[in-house]
């Protein structure tokens, strides 16, 4: 298998984990090899209710039964895009009132810039230095690492990059601004959140613009930061939101939300002004239902908030690493690379997965799923803490 992995896929680095999963469950990956791994990433915040969750597999047993792909995107009335559209905007606040579903979380964003640019009639966006929005090349546009746009120039134009967390930068959204993106916590840009009020601050500078925020909670949404969405920490509305990863519970699906008046703009002039073959992907959208229910029934987005104290307790005192996050979206970050290189292969030697963070080679993603029992969180705790003191 390892040879035909090395011949016929495409790789996205020299040197890949290389493991082969023969199953999964809950908080647990099993090798083939016969080791057992704690995932304490959920696939990069995917399997936020574990792996295999068994309301999970039960509506996808039940879609299967019914149908798959029968029609692109938007033409046909299929029962599992509507009853999770409406589900999930029930529990967003108006006017986010109506759902555009793709396959991923880069199709979420480069839908979101193309209604941004669509409604407002303006072509001006901006975006901010280390944040990460995806590798499509309208999603790389705004994505704030040149050393991943440099070799895919010319990229989109009149993207503006501010300082996040910059309270004088803000001044920068002017009328001429259809958009402005950014993460709640910047991710892969080392899990760094912004000073208190600052998304106050730009949510008013967007406003009195006319400027639509889009806020790409692809990472953070359905319950990673404590808050089901974490723009509900800062008491701000988006115009435009994104969503992804964890939506799925393990299938493909992403999706941007707006209100209908804004999101209108996409039918006419012309009409078809953005088209998805598979996104909604029917068994995808029963999963995404599923894993709502399972999400606010048992509270996940509540024991987010205990999983980030027991991660803040155990680990907080280590005198070479600091914590920086929300909830069980936590960053460990590291004097250098070299050190949290080390951090992680301990850590995989003694059977808990770990990896950094794509913007930062010192900080280690924190990430385990929403509802690990709590001796499987003390276990990989502490790998994690004697891991500390051995570096």
């Amino acid at each position: 298998m390892k040879t035909d992995f090395a011949r016929h896929l495409a790789w996205t680095s020299d040197h890949p984990l290389g493991f082969e999963v023969e199953w999964a469950e809950g908080p647990f990956l099993f090798l083939t090899n016969g080791n057992r791994l704690i995932d304490f990433i959920s696939g990069i915040a995917v399997s936020s209710l574990g792996h295999r969750h068994p309301s999970v597999l039960r509506a996808i047993r039940d879609q299967l039964d019914k149908h798959l792909h029968v029609m692109v995107y938007g033409e046909f009335i299929q029962a599992p895009q509507v009853q999770f559209s409406k589900h999930l905007t029930n529990l967003l606040p108006a006017p986010l009132d109506c759902v555009y579903f793709t396959m991923s979380g880069t199709e979420a964003n480069e839908g979101a810039l193309k209604l941004a640019k669509k409604y407002t009639g303006r072509n001006r966006m901006i975006a901010f230095e280390q944040s990460y929005h995806g590798d499509t090349h309208g999603s790389l546009s705004v994505t704030g690492r040149s050393i991943y746009q440099d070799p895919f120039r010319p990229l989109l134009p009149d993207v503006t990059f501010l300082t996040f967390g910059d309270f004088d930068a803000l001044t920068e959204i002017d009328d001429q601004t259809a958009c402005v993106i950014t993460e709640p916590i910047q991710g892969e840009g080392g899990m760094r959140v912004p000073p208190p009020g600052w998304f106050k601050a730009l949510r008013s500078q967007c406003s009195s613009t006319e400027t639509l925020l889009i806020l790409d909670e692809i990472q953070t949404g359905f319950g990673r930061t404590g808050h089901l969405f974490a723009f509900e920490h800062e008491g701000i509305i988006p115009d435009i939101l994104t969503l992804a990863k964890a939506m799925g519970g393990g299938m493909p699906l992403g999706a941007f939300v707006s209100s209908t008046k804004i999101m209108d703009s996409l039918r006419r002039d012309p009409p078809l002004s953005h088209v998805t073959t598979f996104g909604g992907h029917p068994v995808s959208c029963a999963a995404a239902d599923a894993t709502l229910r399972v999400m606010t029934e048992e509270k996940l987005p509540e024991r987010a908030r205990w999983v980030g104290d027991q991660i803040r307790s155990k680990l907080q005192p280590s005198p070479i690493s600091t914590l920086r996050g929300r909830g069980a979206m936590m960053g460990l970050d590291l004097p250098s690379t070299a050190i949290a290189e080390q951090v992680v292969k301990i850590c995989l030697d003694q059977g808990v997965l770990l990896g950094w963070t794509l913007h930062s080679g010192t900080v280690i993603r924190l990430a385990p799923p929403l509802n690990i029992p709590q001796n499987i969180l003390d276990e990989a705790l502490d790998v994690i803490l004697g891991a500390l003191h051995l570096v």
